[in-house]
């Protein structure tokens, strides 16, 4: 297993053990003195805002639970340090070799997590019902028709004065019934 350049591995870990698995891999590498050889762990998160009660939360969501990536020179005794990090269950590959993932899908990863502005949760999905809480139509019952992300908005087929009208609303001026 020999393979000088210093390159990003994808680690898999019991879900919920990313953080647990991280402060055992940096203890590991120093216990070890491998810091030449293993130079960065990262989570990959992005930030999430999530409406709680009618209140927005920005949240910090895993992108791949389960997995960590590590930044390494693959060398046998590199391998051995994650490898047997308590809570690590193998690296991603094809068969018993480790997969280098390429340069591109780093930055890509990186980027998204310093850049990437948050994103709403939608805790609906077209064509299930949902009551307006917020705005001139509080109480009115209506079916989503189309949700868009990246603006933030929804549109709700209402019922108003006995015709389906098509209402745009901000995704906390409804909630799921």
């Amino acid at each position: 297993m020999k393979n000088g350049d210093k390159q990003w591995y994808i680690v898999h870990t019991y879900s919920g053990y990313e953080d647990r698995v991280r402060r055992a891999l940096e203890q590991r590498i120093k216990f070890m003195d491998a810091e030449d050889k293993i130079f960065r762990i990262v989570i990959p998160t992005e930030e999430e805002i999530e409406i709680r009660g009618g209140q927005r939360r920005t949240v910090t969501k895993k992108v791949f639970p389960g997995y960590v990536l590590v930044q390494m020179q693959m060398d046998d005794d590199s391998w051995n340090v994650v490898r047997n990090t308590p809570g690590i269950t193998g690296f991603v590959g094809s068969g018993n070799k480790p997969t280098a993932l390429a340069e591109e899908e780093v930055s890509a990863i990186l980027k998204q997590m310093t850049e990437g502005a948050p994103q709403v949760k939608v805790g609906f999905r077209k064509g299930e019902s949902v009551r307006v809480v917020d705005g001139p139509f509080t109480d009115f019952v209506g079916v989503v028709d189309e949700i868009n992300v990246a603006k933030g908005k929804v549109k709700v087929m209402l019922t108003l004065f006995g015709r389906e009208t098509s209402v745009e609303l901000d995704f906390l001026q409804v909630q799921r019934l």
